[in-house]
Formats: structure tokens, C-alpha cells, sequence
């Protein structure tokens, strides 16, 4: 079952744990709501926020040698 995150310094620092190994970045098309979704070896953690500025930033703030993948909205 996943998890859902409401602070993002309790985030990234799930986002820096040694057992995370991918992050999936997903845009709802209807909502505009981007999803930050961080798989971990326990959860998949989720984290969502409106603004994209503030997705950025925290894609910046990610681990070097973390994979990111971005999630295209489908047409």
C-alpha cells in the first residue's frame, strides 16, 4: 500500500535513503496536479503538489544517481 508524504523535507530525505531506487514524476492532465512518486525497498512513497515551480526545485534537490522518470500524460 502506498504511502502519502505531505511535507517535502520528509520527502527528500526518503527521496536520499539508500533503499530508494527510482523516482516517477507524473503530471494529471485534468487536475494539473504533478504526483512524486519515490520507490523504496519498504513503500512507494507519493508526494503531490500544484506547482510546478516547486516540482523543479525539488527535482534539483534529488540525489545525483537517482533515477528520474518522467510520466508523459496520455492524449
Amino acid at each position: 500500500m502506498p504511502k502519502e508524504i505531505k511535507d517535502i523535507r520528509e520527502f527528500l530525505t526518503i527521496a536520499r535513503k539508500s533503499s530508494s531506487k527510482l523516482i516517477k514524476i507524473k503530471k494529471n492532465k485534468s487536475t494539473g496536479i504533478f504526483k512524486l512518486k519515490v520507490r523504496a525497498a519498504d513503500y512507494l512513497y507519493t508526494f503531490a503538489c500544484p506547482d510546478k515551480k516547486k516540482v523543479e526545485k525539488i527535482r534539483q534537490a534529488l540525489p545525483p544517481g537517482l533515477k528520474v522518470e518522467l510520466i508523459k500524460p496520455l492524449k
